[in-house]
């Protein structure tokens, strides 16, 4: 799959009549890294889940590689080249951890994994264990490595970090870091802010819904980032 270019302009969406998110823009280009902060409750995830297309748009449009993806489910999305992690029900619980890894790709291939667990051997020491009985922690890692080892263009992470162990944490930043460099995309949310410096080259900050700050990472003040993160 060719690596193409996000791009989402004035996207407004919700649940039932009720607008959650509106007026919402931006860019995902080959190798750059977009994080969306915010607090909880201001609309993170419910942007995430139009991009991915659980959700319809309000209002706005959504492209990929100059395709309008306004009609494309989500399993379509995903063959275009779009993988999702989402924040919650992250692992199919009756299922071996060896079974998640698996249950998405055709045929065995001995390499897609070997670098993953190597930076995760938890897993590696859970394959047999059934997902549900992981902790959150483990189970967002088992979400990760599932989602990276896809190797799609663009890969969108829903809060990765909740629970994870900071060791663990500084590994994830590494590999977005290794895949970005190859020209892979990514859509991070996420409340740590520390993990969104360490790999996120573009910052999307919402607050009731609405972007309030966008921009370059490097070019924006971090007391100003962490004022959108006081409750």
């Amino acid at each position: 799959m060719t690596p193409g270019t996000l791009h989402f302009s004035d996207v407004a969406c919700g649940y039932g009549d009720t607008i959650v998110v509106r007026g919402v823009s931006g860019e995902v280009a080959p190798g750059q890294v977009l994080g969306v902060l915010g607090r909880n409750g201001v609309g993170k995830s419910t942007l995430m889940k139009a991009l991915a297309g659980f959700l319809p748009l309000a209002g706005g449009s959504v492209r990929w590689g100059g395709r309008d993806l306004a009609a494309l489910p989500p399993h379509a999305r995903l063959g275009a080249g779009i993988a999702y992690a989402p924040q919650e029900n992250v692992v199919f619980g009756e299922l071996s951890v060896d079974e998640n890894l698996w249950l998405h790709v055709r045929g065995r291939r001995d390499g897609r994994y070997r670098s993953l667990l190597q930076a995760f051997p938890r897993l590696e020491e859970r394959r047999r264990q059934r997902a549900g009985s992981l902790s959150g922690g483990e189970r967002k890692l088992l979400s990760f490595a599932r989602t990276l080892a896809l190797g799609a263009p663009l890969s969108m992470l829903d809060e990765p970090t909740e629970g994870v162990q900071p060791e663990n944490i500084d590994r994830m930043a590494a590999l977005v870091n290794e895949a970005a460099g190859t020209g892979r995309g990514f859509v991070v949310v996420e409340q740590n802010l520390s993990f969104l410096e360490a790999v996120a080259t573009h910052i999307l900050v919402l607050d009731h819904g609405e972007p309030v700050l966008a921009g370059d990472m490097r070019a924006l003040d971090r007391d100003a980032l962490e004022r959108h993160l006081v409750v």
